[in-house]
């Protein structure tokens, strides 16, 4: 089973995320959290990489859990597996027995095992029940959201979260639907979608036109922005003076909530023209990206889910002064 996972998954700008990470890694007792650790490509690079490096990896997805542990058996104990979802860093923390973390990455969105897996009902390219749950303990699907909600909350996820301009007109389809049987398969939503739009739009460029329904839905799903609201600050928060945090996003409304919190920490919090700026009012951050970095032509050709990546790291100067810090984090 973690050959199958080596073989079903490859790492998302894996290179690119060691180079920013390991340089807070080359010491004894270095920690690093992989707070979505999916099939374990990406833990698995760190620790070839980073020899005097352990490894916390936090998924909610069991099965994910169960696939990376075996692709890292190899590694001893220099691995470890925390069952959360990735806003949990001081679980993850707690779990390495550490007060803070040399470096977190996060790889956001949906995994590959997750999208491969008919079952699950990420795909609106494959007949499956409407789930979309990353975490199957969870009690809500796709398919119940669906028919619970009512006709503006559903517009409203499809638009916030899916960024779809026919959100109104998908949503009325939907409820209109329902009153005669409520939708409990991918396909049958994807065809839906179709219909409910207007000719000239069924087939624009851009993949399919289910595609932004169903991302709508699974971070809905998921509460994929809560949590990452959270976890942003928490893993700014988890790293000591000198360590790094590096995250991937896949659509806008991820990367500003990423680009924010690092812009926010990385900027002077004083009034302009000061002749001394006091220490809670300088920078707790550094930089380590000009803007968001994407993947390289040769890999969006090699694996075309890397095209929409947006990768954004940074660095902890000092830490976070209390007036600045989030009450959450």
């Amino acid at each position: 089973m973690g050959q199958d996972a080596a073989s079903r998954h490859v790492p998302v700008m894996r290179d690119r995320c060691v180079e920013l990470m390991a340089p807070a890694l080359d010491h004894e007792g270095a920690v690093a959290i992989d707070g979505t650790l999916g099939m374990g490509g990406h833990t698995e690079a760190l620790l070839e990489r980073c020899p005097l490096a352990r490894v916390v990896g936090i998924d909610r997805d069991e099965q994910a859990i169960a696939l990376a542990s075996e692709r890292l058996v190899r590694f001893g104990d220099r691995f470890v597996a925390h069952h959360a979802t990735y806003d949990d860093m001081a679980g993850a923390l707690a779990t390495a027995g550490v007060g803070a973390a040399d470096a977190i990455l996060l790889d956001l969105g949906v995994s590959s095992l997750q999208i491969d897996e008919p079952e699950r009902g990420f795909s609106y390219a494959q007949d499956a029940p409407l789930d979309m749950r990353m975490d199957r303990s969870e009690p809500r699907t796709a398919a119940d959201l669906l028919r619970e909600e009512d006709e503006r909350e559903i517009a409203r996820i499809l638009k916030v979260y899916g960024e779809e301009r026919f959100a109104p007109r998908i949503a009325r389809a939907i409820v209109r639907r329902r009153e005669t049987a409520p939708l409990t398969r991918s396909t049958e939503l994807a065809d839906l979608v179709l219909e409910a739009m207007p000719a000239a739009a069924r087939h624009a460029p851009g993949g399919h036109p289910a595609k932004r329904t169903f991302q709508a839905l699974r971070i809905a799903v998921n509460r994929e922005l809560e949590v990452l609201d959270r976890a942003i600050p928490a893993a700014i928060e988890a790293v000591g003076v000198g360590g790094r945090v590096v995250v991937m996003s896949y659509h806008s409304l991820e990367d500003r909530l990423v680009k924010h919190a690092f812009a926010a920490g990385a900027e002077i919090d004083a009034p302009p023209g000061l002749p001394v700026v006091p220490d809670e009012a300088q920078p707790y951050l550094k930089l380590l990206t000009r803007g968001a970095e994407k993947a390289s032509a040769e890999e969006a050709e090699v694996n075309p889910r890397s095209k929409p990546v947006r990768l954004r790291a940074a660095q902890r100067l000092r830490p976070t002064p209390p007036s600045r810090r989030r009450r959450d984090a």
